[in-house]
Formats: structure tokens, sequence, C-alpha cells
């Protein structure tokens, strides 16, 4: 079956079997008429899977062949995994985006920074409201989760209705706007819901996800009763937690100043929508030596140990404006995301060597998650009833495991992955394609292919390094002098080893038929095998390897 065939259809592009990078598609229409359907679009992180890599996103080549079709982009939520691509993606795309006032307030930011905020229109829509894209209707629906304004996604359509809830959880406290709408999802499971693509990020996880009220008041007490300097640092985005650090430290007498440029954009475009408005301005970083210890909770990034990040800096002792030591404490209101591990332990271990004292989420209720434990999730599929369920926004041992809990609350799975076609109407549901996928690469101010010659080039030189050679030849072809050799990550510039693999290349060169050492092309590629050769003899690797041939 042709992937544009008619009928109703769900394909991950991103973000399923996987957490971050979600682009999801829908499709409707008849055959050879089909109309697409974008939600969401943001990037993940390369961490220790890819140190190549900073910033990663889904290849959006399908849709983006599909364009013309497509009939516009949902943003459910303003979290980077969801939204953090569309600035780099849309001139693929070229379609209307969606958003609620604070994810546009947070793309609109983006937008700018890449010079494209005047060509993408983004279509605001209040929280609860509808957008009609035809041939789909939607409409929004409250959700809780750690950023304001997150919206489940009701997909009305000929064929049935989807429920594609986006991030949630069920708080009956969230500080930061309403809590879920129970009630709305239990009006749309009454009306019937043909499949439901759901959050599985805590699917593992049995119980409660737990509330941010609890955090706001175990917070308050901690940070009451300290000393010295406080920093806390916690997810940019969780505008909720940065309400309750703001509060706590007021009620402990301080002063908060935000470091970090994430928490200065989410500040301003929190307070242009209306939140945090009865917090004072935070102060800045130059304002941070003008208040006492004693007075002075500092909010910072790099809850996730990013080496850039103001934290790292800090407990390294090389940020311009802040620094910590002997009788201070940082308190980390965050969780370790998997694969984080060993930057966060290296940034807790600079700290501690400083005398900082640590707060971490394993010994005090300071973090609570943004998505469904079990029982929620329980929950829901009581209150939608659907037919289908799709897990999505997971790994596979999270997917499975809410496949598990959704054929015990009688709906029928299934497991995908990224580009795979489930067909879920008129017939019965089942993959019948796959589109092609991958993943793209922020590199600097330009995307590249991750599978791409420029990024196997980077995984090569960050193994084995890279080897630069330079030739002086007459046109005789004889060398002149000692070849230039630059090995940076291998040898170092007054390695005795480096004068002798120049040796080897002058006599490896020079033993060359003369007619290959007049011809330009020729002489460089025999040249590259022949310092190929000698460094592989001399220290065991196989480097990325250039020669630059000067003609005197």
């Amino acid at each position: 079956m042709d992937a544009d065939d008619g009928g109703l259809a769900f394909l991950p592009l991103g973000g399923t079997g996987e957490i971050g990078m979600n682009l999801n598609l829908y499709r409707l229409g008849e055959a050879g008429r089909a109309r697409w359907l974008a939600v969401d679009c943001g990037i993940g992180f390369g961490g220790s899977e890819h140190p190549e890599v900073e910033v990663m996103m889904p290849d959006p080549g399908f849709i983006a062949d599909r364009r013309d079709s497509l009939v516009g982009l949902v943003i459910t939520h303003a979290h980077e995994d969801h939204i953090g691509a569309v600035a780099w993606l849309w001139p693929q795309l070229q379609c209307p985006v969606y958003a609620t006032p604070f994810a546009a307030a947070v793309l609109r930011r983006k937008l700018g920074e890449v010079g494209l905020v005047n060509k993408v229109r983004v279509n605001v829509i209040p929280p609860g409201g509808t957008i009609d894209l035809a041939p789909f209707r939607l409409r929004f629906i409250r959700m809780a989760h750690s950023i304001p304004e997150a919206q489940a996604l009701v997909i009305d359509t000929p064929l049935g209705t989807i429920l594609h809830t986006g991030d949630w959880k069920l708080d009956p406290h969230p500080l930061v706007g309403p809590p879920t709408d129970e009630a709305a999802l239990a009006e749309l499971g009454a009306k019937g819901v043909l499949a439901l693509v759901c959050d599985s990020t805590n699917a593992m996880v049995e119980g409660h996800s737990g509330s941010e009220r609890d955090v706001r008041r175990v917070l308050a007490a901690l940070i009451r009763g300290l000393s010295g300097r406080v920093a806390v640092t916690c997810f940019a985005s969780n505008v909720a937690r940065m309400e309750s650090i703001a509060l706590a430290a007021h009620d402990a007498g301080r002063s908060v100043a935000l470091v970090g440029r994430s928490l200065r954009n989410m500040d301003a475009a929190a307070r242009e929508c209306g939140y945090l408005k009865g917090l004072p301005p935070f102060l800045g970083e130059d304002d941070i030596d003008d208040v006492p210890d004693e007075n002075l909770v500092i909010l910072v990034t790099g809850s996730q140990g990013e080496p850039r990040s103001a934290l790292a800096r800090i407990a390294q002792d090389n940020h311009p404006r802040v620094s910590l030591g002997e009788g201070d404490t940082v308190i980390f209101s965050s969780r370790v995301i998997p694969g984080n591990e060993r930057a966060i332990g290296q940034v807790q271990d600079a700290l501690v060597r400083r005398g900082v004292r640590l707060m971490t989420d394993r010994d005090h209720m300071i973090h609570v998650s943004g998505h469904p434990a079990r029982d929620e999730l329980r929950k829901l599929y009581g209150l939608v009833k659907p037919r289908f369920a799709i897990p999505v926004h997971g790994e596979w041992r999270h997917m499975s495991a809410h496949a598990e809990l959704a054929q015990e609350a009688g709906a029928t799975a299934f497991l995908l992955e990224d580009g795979d076609i489930i067909s879920l109407a008129p017939n019965n549901p089942g993959i019948v394609d796959s589109a092609p996928v991958g993943r793209m690469v922020l590199d600097g101010n330009r995307i590249v292919p991750m599978n791409g010659g420029v990024m196997a080039a980077r995984r090569r030189m960050l193994f084995n390094g890279m080897i630069v050679a330079s030739l002086a030849i007459d046109r005789n072809g004889a060398v002149l002098g000692r070849p230039k050799i630059s090995a940076p990550g291998l040898l170092d510039v007054d390695d005795a080893e480096a004068d002798r693999v120049a040796d080897e290349l002058h006599d490896l060169v020079e033993d060359l038929p003369s007619g290959l050492r007049r011809d330009d092309a020729a002489l460089v590629e025999a040249a590259k095998t022949a310092l190929r050769r000698a460094l592989g003899r001399r220290i065991g690797k196989r480097p990325m390897v250039d020669v630059h041939v000067i003609r005197v």
C-alpha cells in the first residue's frame, strides 16, 4: 500500500522507541488526495551515546516531500523535545503553526534567534480551544504537566476520534495552570474514542507521579533552614518550580537571581503570558555580589550536567559572575535523565570538592515527574476507554509496559517504531507501510544528516584523530625539504614521532613513479595512502588523513 493511500493513519517520524525528537503525522482523505497533519517538532540531545553531537532532530524529509498536502503543525506544549526543532525544520515544512499563548511566546524567541520570526505564521490558540484544519477538526484539552498550558489534542474525523495526549500527568495541585480536565476526558470517552496515542515515559513506574504542591512545601522548609549562599537548579521550563523557589526564598528573607539564558527566556515568556505576576522581577547575574550570602538564592541552569551550563562553570570556578564554596548549598530540584549520570556526577563531585553541600531527590522530596505513572495511566484509560492504544514517547521497555497496561484496560495495543505507518480506519487497524526516517544534527548554525559524511568524519576524528601533511613539490616531482605534519590529538608538536612520520612520508613519496608525482590528484591520493601506512605502523591508529600539495 502506498503511504498516501486514503483512510486514517498515524506515522511517527520521531519520538517513538526513543525519548525526545517528537514529530508525529496523521493522514486523512481519499486515496490520491490525502492530507497530512503534523503534531510537535522537537529535538533530542547526543549525550554519552553520541558524544560528537550536541543537538539532534528527526529527519522531516518524508513530510517535506508532501508539504503541499500538509495542513499545519500543532504544538502540544513548549518543552524542547516537542517544540525545539521548529525553528530549524520549518523551512522544509513551510506550513502554518498552531500553539497556545505560552508555547507561542517560547517559539517566537526561538524563531527570532534564527531570523524567522516574521516568516513563520504562528497561530495562537487558547488552552481548550479548537482548530479547523480540513479535513481534520481539532480541539485542545487542558492537561497538567511540568510546563504551563500542556494540551492533549482531540482529532475528530469522519472515521473516528483520536486522542493524542502529548505529555501529561494527573496532579490535583499543579500550582501554575489548572489540573488535567478529567471531565472533558470522560465526556470524550463517553462519545467514543477510536485510538489513544499516549505518553509512555513513566509506564514502568508504579503508583502516582506526585504533586508540585508537595515539592513547594519541602523546598520552603529546606531553604528556610540553610545558611550561606543557596543555589537551586531545575529544568528551566518548569515555571511552577521557579515560582516555588521564589516563594521559598521570599519566605526565608532571600532574593532570587537567575543565572543562565534558558531561565531568563522562560521567565520572560511566562511573564508575557501572565504567569509569575505575583513575583517581583528576578535579579540578574550582575546583581549577585551586591546581596549578602544569607539573603540570596541563585536559580541556575545545568541540572543535567551540561558541560557549558552555568552550574558546570560554577563547579569548575570559571564562571565570570558566580562562585560557590564552603558553607554554600546546591539543591538539585530535578531528576537524572538516563544517559546524563556521569555528567551530573562530575559536576556534583566538583562542587563537593569546593566544600559545597548537595541536596538531591534521593534525599528530599524536591522533584516530581511531569509524566504519568501507572495509576494515572490506568485512570486515563478508564476515562477515555479507547478501542486502540498506541504507546509513544518512550523507549521500547516503556512502550511495552504501557501496551500491557492498555490491554489490561481493554484496549488493543500496537507497538510501533519511528517510520511505521499504521492504518486506523476504515478497515481493521495494522501497520500497512513504512516511511524513511533518520536523524539530523544541528552543527553550529546548519543542519546535517546524522549518517552523512560530515558526522561520519567527525566520529572518526573523535576516536582516531586527524593528521594533515603539507608537501612542497617542484615541477619534476621532487620533494623539497621535510613534509610538514600536523596531528592534534595524535602527536604533540614537539613529539619526535612526528619527525619520523614526516621523514617516512618523504621517502615514500620520493619512491613513487616520476609520472605520478607530476599529477597533483594522483600524488595526493598516493601520499594519503603512504601517510596512513606510516601512522598505522608507528602508532597503531587509522586517523582521518589529508594531504596538501604545494607546487614550487
